[in-house]
């Protein structure tokens, strides 16, 4: 049986990710109204990314007779500034976001909850990864400024383009 401490972290975790979520949309939508299209389909990829690991933290706990437990989603800031300064507001929250599992991690090895520890590692993994990205990101429009942004932009958006099953790249393949 897992720990009330443990699943009270664990459901921290979901709603964070949830609210992640909601963050990376609001980047999304930010960049798209400035014509960032590379930009705005990372950021919905990575929005889309939250929510199921969110949706994999729910149903470990209904695996392990846990309740999920959503609660009240913070309102997501919309005011965000230029694209270099998404990208550095993307990269502290990664950070953060790494802190978080690193401290989940942490209380599921103190609670002696294997099964749990092996669930988070790969989401440890996974963080690094996002971590990595994000300051890859943040370096490139540190170095790039506003102007070279463009440049950073259109090539992430030709990246999708080539995976991208949305209804926007889909239009733009036809033309």
């Amino acid at each position: 049986m897992m720990t009330e401490k443990l699943q009270t972290a664990l459901n921290d975790q979901l709603n964070a990710e949830l609210w992640s979520s909601n963050l990376y949309l609001s980047m999304a939508f930010h960049m798209e109204k400035m014509g960032y299209n590379g930009l705005c389909c990372k950021f919905k990829k990575m929005a889309q990314k939250e929510t199921d690991d969110a949706c994999e933290i729910a149903s470990y706990l209904a695996k392990k007779g846990c309740d999920a437990k959503i609660d009240k989603i913070n309102v997501a800031p919309t005011d965000w500034g230029t694209a270099s300064q998404v990208c550095e507001h993307l990269y502290k929250h990664t950070v953060h976001l790494a802190k978080m599992t690193d401290k989940l991690l942490d209380i599921a090895m103190e609670e002696k909850d294997h099964a749990t520890k092996i669930f988070l590692d790969e989401f440890v993994a996974c963080q690094m990864e996002e971590e990595a990205m994000a300051h890859d990101l943040y370096k490139k429009a540190k170095n790039a400024g506003d102007a070279g942004m463009m440049i950073i932009d259109a090539q992430l958006h030709m990246a999708h383009k080539v995976m991208c099953k949305c209804c926007e790249c889909k239009a733009e393949k036809r033309k």
